[in-house]
C-alpha cells in the first residue's frame, strides 16, 4: 500500500477509534485493509450525495427561473415564502432562499446532526449561487403548464437533494421538530404552514395565483415522494400454510427471490391448539404481485397472506433480475 494513501487511512478511517496515540501506532495490513474498504464506500457515497445533491439545485433553479419567478406562482414550505416574498417586495430570490433557510440549518442540526445541517448549508447555497449567476430561458406563460412543470422540476430538485442527504426546503425539518414537542404528526402540521403560506398568497397576490400555486405544490409533492420512495413500489409478503416449503422453493426458484422463515405457533381453530408453524416472508415488487398469488393458490389454496406496502429496500434479493427459466 503506497505511504500516502496509508496515511489517508490513519488519520481518517482508523484516526478517530483510537483514544490516545492513534497516529502513532502501528497498524495490521487487515486493519489497514478494512480501514481503506471503509474509505472507499465513504468516498463513493460522498460522491453519490455531491452528484445527486448538484443535479438537484440545477433542476430546483430551472423549476424557479424557467416556470415560477415571472408568473408570480409559490410552492409550500420554505421555498413557498421565499418565492411570496420575493414577489411582494422584489427582493431576489437568492437571497431570501438563504435569508428564509437559515434557522431550518440551525433546527437541522439540533435535530438531525451535523453531518445534515452540513450538507443542507452547501447545498442551500449552491442554489442561491446558481439562482443568481445562471440564466434559464422563461419556457411557457401558459398558467397551466408553469404551475405543473414549474413544480415538477422543483419537486425534483428536492427529492434529489433529499436523496443525496440534504433538504432544499427546511419545512419538514421545522415538523419534525413540532411534533416531537407537541405530540402531533409531521403531516398535520405540514398542512397547517401551507394552508397559512396559500392564504396569505390568495389576500396579497390574487385568489387565482393561490390556487394555481396549490396546483405547483401538488405536482411537486407527487414528484418528490416518487424520488424519494422509489420508482418501484414493493410489496411484503407474509404468508402462513401448511405446504410452507413448497411456496419457500416456489418463491426462491420460480420468482428468483429471497425468503425468511420464521417459526411461530398457530392461535386458531376450535381447539386454540398452538401448533408450530412456519411462517414465510419475501418482498416482492407489485408487478410480481400477480404470479406470486397464482402460483400460492396452486400450492394451497387455503393459505394466510398478508401483504403491506414497503416504500424502498435495500440488499437482499429484491433488486437482482429474477431468475430465468
Amino acid at each position: 500500500m503506497k505511504p500516502f494513501l496509508k496515511k489517508i487511512i490513519v488519520y481518517t478511517t482508523l484516526g478517530g477509534r483510537n483514544r490516545a496515540g492513534a497516529k502513532d501506532i502501528l497498524y495490521s495490513g487487515y486493519r489497514l485493509a478494512k480501514g481503506y474498504r471503509e474509505l472507499f464506500i465513504s468516498a463513493k457515497h460522498l460522491l453519490k450525495d455531491v452528484l445527486l445533491i448538484t443535479l438537484g439545485i440545477f433542476s430546483a433553479s430551472f423549476g424557479f427561473k424557467g416556470f415560477l419567478l415571472s408568473n408570480h406562482f409559490i410552492d409550500g414550505g420554505a421555498t413557498g415564502i421565499s418565492l411570496l416574498i420575493s414577489a411582494l417586495s422584489h427582493i431576489p430570490l437568492y437571497q431570501l432562499i438563504i435569508v428564509v433557510n437559515v434557522p431550518f440549518v440551525i433546527l437541522g442540526y439540533l435535530v438531525m446532526g451535523k453531518s445534515f445541517a452540513v450538507k443542507t448549508a452547501l447545498a442551500i447555497a449552491g442554489l442561491s449561487f446558481v439562482l443568481a449567476t445562471v440564466s434559464f430561458p422563461d419556457i411557457t406563460q401558459d398558467n397551466l403548464l408553469v404551475a405543473l412543470f414549474g413544480g415538477f422540476f422543483l419537486g425534483a430538485g428536492i427529492g434529489l437533494a433529499v436523496r443525496g442527504g440534504a433538504v432544499l426546503d427546511g419545512t419538514e425539518v421545522l415538523a419534525i421538530f413540532l411534533s416531537r414537542k407537541l405530540g402531533t404528526t409531521i403531516g398535520d402540521i405540514i398542512i397547517v404552514i401551507n394552508v397559512i403560506i396559500f392564504s396569505t398568497a390568495a389576500y396579497f397576490l390574487s385568489l387565482e395565483i393561490a390556487m394555481y400555486s396549490m396546483i405547483t405544490y401538488m405536482s411537486a409533492s407527487k414528484t418528490l415522494d416518487f424520488l424519494v420512495e422509489g420508482i418501484e413500489e414493493y410489496i411484503g409478503v407474509t404468508i402462513i400454510s401448511p405446504h410452507s416449503e413448497k411456496i419457500r422453493q416456489m418463491i426462491f426458484n420460480e420468482m428468483g427471490r429471497g425468503v425468511t422463515v420464521y417459526n411461530g405457533k398457530g392461535g386458531y381453530g376450535k381447539s386454540g391448539e398452538k401448533q408450530q408453524i412456519e411462517i414465510i416472508y419475501s418482498v416482492i415488487t407489485r408487478l410480481e404481485l400477480n404470479k406470486l398469488n397464482s402460483e400460492i393458490e396452486k400450492i394451497d389454496p387455503g393459505a394466510f397472506v398478508v401483504m403491506h406496502s414497503i416504500k424502498d429496500t435495500r440488499g437482499g434479493m429484491i433488486k437482482k433480475r429474477p431468475l430465468k427459466h
